[in-house]
């Protein structure tokens, strides 16, 4: 049977964790979803991640997590690392980074599925080469893992488009994170790679980026510094669900999740 990936864009503040707490343990079973991937990196106040805001998202049924270029944001990321090995910081980070940069973990099937994230290069902040530290990832994880799903967290589409063709059929997904918009892009490449630029943002979508549109637009036009407070209208879940073959790990299906906070209320109801 295909093994079904279920991967969760940039989750931000209390809406993304509550709408992933009402509408996952419903999904999982529902959807039969094998492993469930995050990247949380925005889930406490819109910038970093805290243990209270981990425990409530592994409680909803996320496996592994990823982290981007706000993964240091708060000091509590740095007990989690040692906690929990499925917390995962960029592979492409300087090697004396904190947090592990891969892990393979069993689905619930028991199909053993590699997980990493990359960080891109243009407009962000300086890190190692992504391409080559996917290739080192790869040397070490390949040989027990078919399944492997990418976390590419980069501002431009062009980088993601180059890491999905580099790692066309040597992983089974490239998903794209960071910049809180779903692309309408979710394709299976030549050689079996699943592909979305970006998987969009889990939390408020009367927003931008998750963030109050009042205090971002005042301090547009005005040049004056405000408190980017997170949003709290039109939540949704937003990701990428994945088929693989478990074998081969070859994807078979992508399909594109936007759950509305209506749909979710369906699935409680």
């Amino acid at each position: 049977m295909p093994l079904k990936i279920l991967f969760i864009g940039d989750v931000v503040g209390a809406p993304g964790r509550k709408i992933i707490s009402q509408a996952l343990p419903r999904l999982i079973p529902r959807w039969g979803i094998g492993l469930v991937v995050c990247n949380a990196e925005n889930s406490a106040g819109g910038s970093g991640l805290t243990i209270k805001c981990h425990e409530e998202l592994v409680d909803a049924g996320v496996d592994v997590f990823t982290l981007g270029d706000h993964a240091y944001r708060k000091d509590e990321v740095f007990t989690l690392f040692e906690r929990s090995d499925r917390l995962l910081r960029a592979a492409n980070y300087p090697p004396n980074a904190p947090g592990g940069e891969s892990v393979i973990v069993p689905a619930r099937d028991g199909t053993l599925v590699g997980v990493f994230t990359l960080m891109g290069r243009t407009f962000m902040k300086p890190v190692d080469c992504p391409f080559r530290a996917a290739d080192r990832i790869l040397a070490q994880m390949e040989i027990t893992a078919k399944v492997i799903l990418v976390d590419i967290h980069a501002e431009a589409t062009s980088d993601k488009q180059l890491l999905g063709r580099y790692l066309d059929g040597r992983v089974t997904a490239v998903l794209g994170t960071h910049t809180h918009v779903p692309t309408a892009d979710e394709h299976i490449m030549p050689r079996g790679t699943a592909f979305q630029a970006d998987v969009g943002m889990t939390g408020p979508y009367d927003s931008i980026l998750g963030r109050r549109y009042d205090r971002v637009l005042a301090a547009t036009l005005t040049g004056v510094p405000n408190h980017f407070d997170v949003a709290n209208q039109d939540p949704r879940l937003c990701g990428a669900l994945v088929e693989a073959d478990p074998v081969t790990g070859r994807a078979i299906a992508i399909e594109r999740v936007r759950l509305t906070g209506e749909d979710v209320r369906a699935l409680m109801t």
